[in-house]
This record gives structure tokens, C-alpha cells and sequence, in this order.
């Protein structure tokens, strides 16, 4: 459980280089706490919003309590924010199947879709369920050199194009994410050219990036997990929803049922947890990002290929790095889990993960199962090996992680 001197000393320098830029995060953690206080104080949250509700859970104040909240610093008129909600992707899944009908037309402007939204689509292969399968009809926008093709957009929204569907964070693609300024400008071109077309973010990984949201720009409705940032690391589970009154209100009957939608759902978690991680979110954020900046540093300087490179602009918390090798992947993510408070004995090994086409390596030593707002790695099993590096509840945890990593790959090309 040691460090070579190479390590060692790649850590000093490259801290030295990143102070800068670590202030600037800070300065955007200190707005973001400022902004959640603020809305805190609005919506006057009190510790009798903190209990649990069984049943239907008619008139749950805290689960009101909660979604208002969301809303206002969101910048959105409503939201919706549940523990029912299994993940991100069913969150994501419940806005299109909540507004899209038979024979309307889900475009994506950032290429394609993650891996897990294929199979929700239908995108190559039959899934039971899909989007396909209901009869809703899709295409999408090749990005050019990692960036949304604005010129093309007018090629592929059409009549039949109801919503359009915008990808914050990068999935397992070695593209630049998408910035707020990014996305107020894809969302005005939309408007420009279809006033009436739903502008869709998904926006996992890049809650409190910066100091706005996709609603504070120009989306009409965005959708995110609250075990990645909004969770603050200690949501227990969940997602929210949060965009324009009538379309919330539409995902909401897919969550529940036409004619309950956002009316039941019991607080079985206590929401204590939902409202602190909200609180902790930008702290928590700026850890990660921090994380990713000292990580993106580190293998740099070993000669890899990252993305983002330190001094580019962020769009969300995840660092990717490009390792060339299966050998080099199954290392970099056993050098995290190495240095993980949780199942740090454990080698991780690519399996079969419902929802992705190729094998996929996790490291994910975490309190929450898989929250990814936790230090955690991962990658699919093909070439050209990226790992995707995300979270930190702590940056002297990244920190030591990332020293493991690296630690990792350097004896196994020593071999």
C-alpha cells in the first residue's frame, strides 16, 4: 500500500499546477451554496419536512417540501424528485414515455445516445418496451469534432419532431460535454427553428458544474439520479425531474398512473437525506471536480491521452482517460478499488451489466450502491480502453486513488 517516488513526486507537481484552477471551482461551490441556502430560506424547510409516510402518502409535506425546493434552484417551475425513481436512465425513460406519443419523433442533437438509453430507445437491436416498440419514431445528429453540429440541426427536426433529446456528459465517448453556454445556445437554435419542440437535457453528472442549469437556459425539461451529484452522497437512492409545469406533470402519470401522477408516493427513505445531499451537492461537487482536474494532470504528465485536458472548460464531474490496453483498464480500475472505504478487498472484473452491449469494469468501493457522485471508475471492455473516472465525497480521497491508479498501471508496465 505504498507509492513509488515517481508517483509521489508526479503528485507534488501536478498540485502545484492545479492550485489556480482549484480556486475557481471553490468560487463556484461558494455560489451554489449560496444559491441552495437562498432557496432553503425561501422555501422555508423546516425539520417537520424530514419525516417518513407509508401508503399513499396523501398531503406528504416533506415530499412537497422537497420538490419545491428542487424547483427554485433549479430555476424550473416544477420538479419532480422521488426515491422510486431506480436510477438515472428511469427518470430519463419517464420524461419520454411520459410526453412522447405514437408517431412523434425523439431526435438526439449529441449523437448517439449512452448505452443504456439504446435499449430504452430501441436504437439497434429489439428491447421489450422500447420507445420503438410504442411506436415513436427517432433519429439523431452526428457531432463533429466532439461538438453539437449547430448548422445541421435545421437537416433533422421535421413536422414529426416533438422532442429533442440533449446529452450533457460525455457516456463512455471521448467527446467534450456539454457547458450551460453550450446547451443555451443548441436550445435557441432549436426554438429558433421549431418553437413548439421540447428541449430534453439529460443532465447527470453535471448538476452544480457551474452556476446555472440547462433550466436556467433554455431547456424546457432535464432529468438526473440523485446517487450522482444532487444527492451529495448521501441520497440512499432516487431522481428527479424538474423543466415547465405541464410537462413534469406529464412524466409525473408515467411514474405513478394517469390521473395520481405526482399526488401519491410515500417518503419511505427519510427525507432528512434527500434535503442534506441537496445542501452538501455543490461541497461535494467541487471535490469531484477537483478530483478530476488532479487525475487529468497525473496521466498526462504519464503520457495518456484525457479529456478534459486540466485548463479546458468543465461541463460535468467526469475525467476520461483513454488507457489503450484491457490489461491497462482492468489495473487502472483495480488501483481505485484498492483505495476504497468499501469492498476494498475485492478485484474488479468486467461482467455482463443489463443495459450495455460490451462488458463493462467497475470500480466502486462506495457507501451507496454504484453512486457515481462516490470515487468510482469505469469503462466497457473495447478498444480503445477509456476508463471514465468520476465523484469524491472527499478530494484527499481522489487524491490518494488516483496515486493508486496510477501506481497500478506503472507496475504493470514494468512487467
Amino acid at each position: 500500500m505504498s507509492f513509488s517516488k515517481k508517483v509521489q513526486d508526479l503528485k507534488e507537481e501536478v498540485l502545484k499546477e492545479s492550485d489556480p484552477l482549484f480556486r475557481h471551482v471553490e468560487d463556484v461551490a461558494e455560489a451554489n451554496t449560496l444559491k441552495v441556502l437562498d432557496a432553503m430560506r425561501e422555501c422555508r424547510v423546516s425539520d417537520a419536512h424530514f419525516n417518513t409516510t407509508t401508503g399513499y402518502a396523501y398531503d406528504d409535506i416533506g415530499r412537497g417540501k422537497l420538490e419545491e425546493l428542487y424547483a427554485k434552484v433549479f430555476g424550473a417551475e416544477r420538479a419532480l424528485v422521488r426515491t422510486q425513481f431506480v436510477s438515472g436512465t428511469h427518470a430519463l425513460a419517464t420524461v419520454l414515455f411520459g410526453i412522447l406519443r405514437p408517431g412523434d419523433e425523439l431526435v438526439s442533437l449529441t449523437g448517439k445516445p449512452y448505452d443504456t438509453m439504446q435499449t430504452v430507445i430501441g436504437y439497434d437491436h429489439p428491447s421489450a418496451g422500447s420507445l420503438k416498440e410504442f411506436g415513436i419514431l427517432y433519429n439523431e445528429l452526428p457531432m463533429i469534432d466532439g461538438r453539437v453540429d449547430l448548422d445541421g440541426i435545421k437537416s433533422v427536426i421535421s413536422e414529426k419532431t416533438k422532442m429533442v433529446e440533449i446529452q450533457r456528459s460525455r457516456g463512455y465517448s471521448m467527446r467534450n460535454p456539454l457547458s450551460v453556454e453550450d446547451i443555451r445556445v443548441i436550445t435557441d437554435e432549436v426554438h429558433r427553428i421549431k418553437p413548439d419542440c421540447i428541449c430534453f437535457v439529460d443532465n447527470c453528472y453535471g448538476e452544480f458544474v457551474d452556476t446555472l442549469e440547462p433550466t436556467q437556459a433554455g431547456a424546457d425539461i432535464m432529468a438526473g439520479s440523485l446517487i450522482k451529484n444532487p444527492g451529495g452522497g448521501i441520497a440512499p437512492a432516487g431522481g428527479y425531474i424538474a423543466g415547465k409545469d405541464e410537462l413534469v406533470e406529464l412524466a409525473s402519470y408515467r411514474l405513478t398512473a394517469p390521473g395520481m401522477g405526482d399526488e401519491l408516493g410515500a417518503s419511505l427513505a427519510n427525507n432528512r437525506l434527500l434535503f442534506q445531499g441537496l445542501f452538501l451537492a455543490p461541497h461535494v461537487v467541487a471535490q469531484a471536480i477537483k478530483g478530476a482536474l488532479f487525475a487529468a494532470g497525473m496521466f498526462a504528465k504519464l503520457g495518456y491521452k484525457t479529456l478534459p485536458l486540466p485548463t479546458d472548460i468543465r461541463g460535468d464531474i467526469i475525467q476520461a482517460i483513454e488507457l489503450g490496453s484491457a490489461e491497462k483498464l482492468i489495473a487502472f480500475c483495480g488501483g481505485i478499488q484498492k483505495y476504497s472505504p468499501v469492498d476494498s478487498y475485492a478485484a474488479p472484473e468486467p461482467w455482463d451489466m443489463p443495459g450495455y452491449a460490451d462488458k463493462i469494469i467497475m470500480a466502486a468501493g462506495t457507501f451507496v450502491q454504484g453512486a457515481s457522485i462516490e470515487f468510482s471508475a469505469d469503462g466497457p471492455m473495447r478498444a480503445p480502453y477509456n476508463v471514465y473516472l468520476q465523484g469524491a465525497l472527499t478530494f484527499e480521497h481522489a487524491l490518494i486513488g488516483i496515486m493508486g491508479a496510477a501506481q497500478a498501471v506503472l507496475d504493470l508496465d514494468s512487467e
